[in-house]
């Protein structure tokens, strides 16, 4: 039976250090989302994803605003990665917007789909 509790406890102590680890692994990816966000999105959808970056005035199409919440809920996770991946046309949406599947592996297009996300703050 002791030995039973002590192996439970150990399992359960095991699940808290993976866990805790998987934590800072995501706070590093999404670090690092910002950093690409920063670099090669911000431009266009602004520091904060309102869709206002410096060079947003000479696009055709108004950028998208990642803080724009009943729009964001109405796009996938999927197709927003289409989008980052593959461009805006692939997705319906404005030509304007670059493919980035050159750029990026899928698992940055993930993060940054997640950092994208986190504009909307209800």
């Amino acid at each position: 039976m002791r030995l039973q509790v002590r192996f439970t406890r150990m399992l359960a102590l095991t699940a808290v250090v993976i866990a805790c680890g998987a934590a800072r692994a995501s706070a590093a990816d999404l670090a690092a989302a910002r950093k690409n966000y920063d670099t090669f999105c911000a431009k266009c959808h602004g520091d904060s994803g309102q869709g206002n970056g410096s060079q947003a005035a000479t696009l055709g199409t108004k950028p998208a605003s990642f803080a724009d919440c009943s729009a964001m809920a109405k796009l996938s996770d999927d197709a927003i990665f289409k989008a980052i991946k593959d461009g805006g046309k692939a997705v319906g949406k404005s030509p304007e917007m670059p493919a980035a599947g050159e750029a990026f592996e899928d698992s940055e297009i993930r993060d940054l789909v997640t950092y994208v996300r986190s504009f909307c703050r209800k």
